[in-house]
């Protein structure tokens, strides 16, 4: 099914429901909810998603796991997704926050293969056996660590907040700690607790996400590494690779293929 509205499908007596959409450039799925739980897979462009738990940026080739019932914001980018609504008692991950999920070869001709499935599939037949095989790849998918919590103290999450949208690996934790009345070994300990990262790790991962839309959308490596900060670009694509496993110019190409 291609360009369907859920609602309009919701109630059909089937586990999974399978819908392929075709967004333009920038729109924005303001907060909502699914009765269903999620896995929205972007063929090409990136997506940028947010939750109360934080913020995700999900490149091609990657998937959001989202669970039911939970609110959730998508900005697209370029993206043309497949669409997988599971109802909650069959969802193959048990995590309450959203993931980053690899999407492999096998998974991906199948995530291709599922926009073609009617509502009412053959659960006993080929569709039927097709979405299985994609709850079972989906089960063992590994994650990737696109994601930047944000904490519940309310004076940490706007310094956090407010980093996420200018972000730089320069920012010290020093600063923070003083701007919280905090020691540094005070602040060290208490950031852990409120996002589960070191303040170092956590300043990486919002660098990154705030990366990946800026070079998906042609802007230089040497723009992007200098705009956040980095003394080099290849002190970024150092950081680039061993975060993602691909360098920044690999990934660029491989975020415009159609």
């Amino acid at each position: 099914m291609r360009n369907v509205a859920l609602s309009s499908l919701d109630a059909t007596p089937r586990e999974v429901l399978a819908i392929g959409t075709d967004y333009p450039h920038g729109t924005l799925l303001e907060t909502h909810s699914h009765r269903r739980a999620q896995f929205l897979y972007g063929m090409t462009g990136l997506m940028e998603v947010s939750t109360d738990d934080g913020a995700w940026v999900v490149p091609p080739y990657s998937g959001v796991w989202i669970p039911a019932e939970k609110p959730h914001r998508v900005r697209m980018l370029g993206v043309s997704t497949r669409s997988l609504y599971i109802e909650p008692q069959a969802a193959p991950r048990l995590v309450q926050h959203c993931e980053v999920l690899v999407v492999g070869p096998l998974l991906h001709q199948l995530l291709l293969a599922s926009a073609e499935v009617p509502a009412s599939y053959d659960e006993t037949g080929r569709d039927g056996a097709l979405l299985q095989l994609i709850l079972h790849e989906l089960r063992c998918a590994a994650t990737l660590p696109l994601f930047a919590p944000l904490p519940r103290d309310p004076r940490l999450a706007r310094l956090c907040a407010a980093f996420l949208h200018q972000p730089s690996i320069q920012t010290l934790p020093s600063d923070w700690a003083q701007r919280l009345n905090k020691s540094p070994r005070t602040f060290a300990r208490f950031f852990r607790q409120q996002t589960g990262l070191s303040f170092g790790a956590w300043r990486q991962q919002a660098c990154l996400l705030a990366a990946l839309p800026r070079l998906n959308a042609g802007v230089s490596i040497t723009a992007v590494a200098l705009e956040l900060g980095y003394e080099s670009p290849s002190a970024f694509s150092t950081m680039f690779r061993k975060a993602l496993g691909v360098t920044p110019s690999t990934f660029v190409a491989s975020s415009r293929v159609p």
